[in-house]
């Protein structure tokens, strides 16, 4: 590949990773940026679509994992992200097709219980019921039956 087109599939590269990290204008949008891109790309702090409360919880969760933002920073990002990014309905988890992360925001369990749940189903297949789901070592029970109501078994 020649130099002039190594630069331009580069540019193209940054231009389309820009466009990905692109969000909404609007109060908290800078704080958005600044904060959540500590840890992770922006795609993947907006794919989930949650009512305050849930904005709330993964904010929290996020600077307990050692995101660093002030108070008002905070305040400011889950204002912007309930804002933009909303609950349409109550979202559903299917539990044998869900990320880990969606376990993580989804019924607010830690990294590590979100991981066992996906290795429990990799070795053992699918769950059938919230019977199956409470079986897996370690996994905060009180969390899985506070969000037994989302969750899909197909």
């Amino acid at each position: 590949m020649s130099l002039s087109r190594s630069i331009v599939a580069i540019a193209a590269l940054a231009c389309a990773s820009a466009w990905a990290q692109q969000l909404p204008d609007g109060p908290g949008k800078a704080e958005t940026q600044k904060v959540c891109t500590q840890c992770h790309e922006l795609a993947r702090s907006v794919s989930l679509r949650q009512d305050r409360a849930g904005w709330e919880a993964t904010v929290n969760k996020m600077v307990t994992l050692g995101a660093k933002a002030s108070n008002t920073e905070i305040e400011s990002i889950v204002s912007y992200l309930t804002a933009h990014y909303p609950a349409e309905d109550i979202p559903k988890l299917h539990v044998n097709t869900a990320r880990q992360i969606e376990f993580e925001s989804m019924l607010n369990l830690r990294r590590s219980q979100a991981a066992a749940i996906i290795a429990y189903r990799e070795k053992n297949g699918p769950f059938h019921s919230l019977d199956d789901l409470l079986k897996v070592p370690g996994v905060d029970a009180a969390k899985i039956e506070s969000g037994k109501d989302r969750l899909i078994f197909q």
